[in-house]
């Protein structure tokens, strides 16, 4: 069970504004030059609140969060076949604990006061990005419910080619339809920021909000990765690779999946991409860190890896939330398997950082086949690229370079760029010619790609032993 506390996530996006505004006046920049806001935000995560009270009905369940495996299989009973990927050509996704329809429904099923604040017709449904909006747009006073085709095209609900929630859907996971939020383009003025006593300074009250795209679309548009073809690949908690298809909607025949990559504009068309979606990169190195407390820092992870340079055979599929793609298969576990009397804690390290490299490869390798156009080099950003030996690691299992902006915040950039495009805004142009180039640090391959080979074939085969692991897991999330 993965949760979080809707009100803390607001309330840390509140001091992220109360901070922000003092630096800029530490550093003499007028707070008027604040021209638009941008969110950005965790997809699939969901909350319902109660649209009269302004108050969370529940905690917001985190998308990794495994507790909908016995929703995901119930449901699966329902589909001729029990075919996991019945709405693929509607939605791009699989039938899976990943998306927001089937945690809805969990809290429907199980969480008594969103039942009844459903039949009062009080409930707001949305995932993170809705909830933010509605709230700074002024809550139960007036306040926006929206959300924008990228997140929209994560819950399970949405037909990515009607750009609509789609109400067979809606029927077969048996959610109401007026719940759900209106779905907007990510560039576009949404409202205007309310001022809020919780904000001493009121400091942007009045300034549009105007850019909503989820993390990994944003990182996508950070990335300027505007071109059929381009691709970039997120490191944080967990890893995102995502590839613009343009404007057609590409499905996968290899366990990647099909999402709405941006709309930047009300009359602009919709783009689209294919993603491989990896559950643990960043929470490897997390967990151990406070798990296994073989160190006390991420760094010291770095470190502890560097001292021995190869894992000595040791292989770690980190599988805590089942595997992703390309695979789908929530019955997975993590494992540690290759361990001799000679494996110590820096060959653990090392083997967890190989891991995320790895994952990255498997989806990779489906991008190239579904694409037919092999990427000649991967363009990465978020938290784990600041560390080096991961980079170098990547470039070598991948045998291509790894190429890194020296501005690794992205997903911030890129909702800041969809803000600052929109109409009526317009201080930011997305013409692929007024676009500067950026400066990057590249990783070059610097091991011969049979040793690659091998170590990638060990990998695969640890990946098969930790499959199955799991029959079902009952609802209170320990196994039967």
């Amino acid at each position: 069970w993965v949760e979080q506390d809707p009100k803390e996530i607001l309330n840390s996006v509140y001091e992220c504004v109360e901070r922000t505004c003092e630096k800029m006046r530490e550093l003499n920049i007028d707070i008027a030059n604040i021209r638009a806001i941008g969110v950005t935000n965790q997809r699939e995560t969901t909350v319902v609140w109660d649209k009269t009270t302004g108050e969370p009905l529940y905690n917001a369940i985190v998308w990794l969060d495994l507790r909908t495996q016995s929703t995901v299989e119930r449901l699966l009973k329902r589909i001729p076949g029990k075919n996991k990927t019945f709405s693929k050509f509607k939605t791009g996704l699989p039938l899976s604990t990943y998306f927001s329809a089937v945690k809805l429904r969990w809290l429907l099923d199980n969480v008594e006061e969103i039942k009844k604040a459903v039949e009062d017709g009080r409930a707001m449904f949305g995932t993170i990005d809705s909830w933010l909006i509605w709230s700074l747009t002024g809550g139960t006073n007036g306040g926006i419910h929206c959300t924008d085709v990228t997140n929209a095209s994560r819950t399970m609900l949405f037909n990515i080619h009607s750009l609509e929630w789609d109400p067979e859907l809606c029927k077969f996971f048996e959610i109401p339809m007026e719940i759900l939020p209106n779905v907007r383009s990510s560039s576009e003025i949404y409202g205007v920021m309310v001022c809020f006593p919780i904000f001493e300074s009121g400091a942007l009250s009045g300034v549009p909000i105007s850019g909503c795209l989820g993390d990994q679309h944003a990182a996508l548009v950070g990335q300027m990765c505007f071109q059929d073809g381009q691709a970039k690949n997120t490191y944080g908690t967990g890893c995102f690779l995502l590839c613009n298809t343009g404007q057609k909607s590409v499905f996968s025949e290899h366990g990647l999946i099909t999402t709405i990559a941006y709309k930047m504009g009300k009359d602009k068309p919709a783009f689209y991409a294919l993603e491989g979606s990896v559950a643990i990169a960043g929470a490897v190195v997390r967990w151990l860190r406070d798990n296994l407390g073989i160190a006390k820092t991420s760094l010291e992870v770095e470190k502890l890896a560097a001292e021995v340079g190869t894992s000595y055979g040791c292989y770690f599929v980190p599988a805590f939330s089942g595997l992703y793609a390309p695979y789908w298969e929530p019955s997975a576990r993590g494992i540690i398997c290759g361990l001799t009397q000679f494996t110590n804690k820096n060959h653990i390290a090392f083997a967890a950082l190989e891991a995320v490299c790895f994952q990255t490869r498997e989806i990779l390798d489906a991008m190239n086949k579904d694409c037919g156009i092999p990427l000649s080099q991967l363009q990465v950003d978020g938290g784990m690229t600041n560390n080096k030996i991961l980079m170098q690691l990547q470039s070598d299992i991948l045998c291509i370079p790894v190429v890194k902006p020296s501005m690794a915040e992205t997903t911030a950039l890129g909702a800041a760029m969809a803000a600052g495009a929109a109409e009526g805004v317009e201080v930011w142009s997305l013409n692929p010619g007024d676009l500067t180039a950026v400066t990057c640090e590249r990783f070059e391959p610097q091991i011969n790609p049979e040793e690659s080979e091998y170590r990638y074939a060990r990998w695969k085969k640890a990946v098969m032993k930790s499959m199955g692991w799991e029959a079902s897991t009952s609802t209170n999330g320990k196994p039967k």
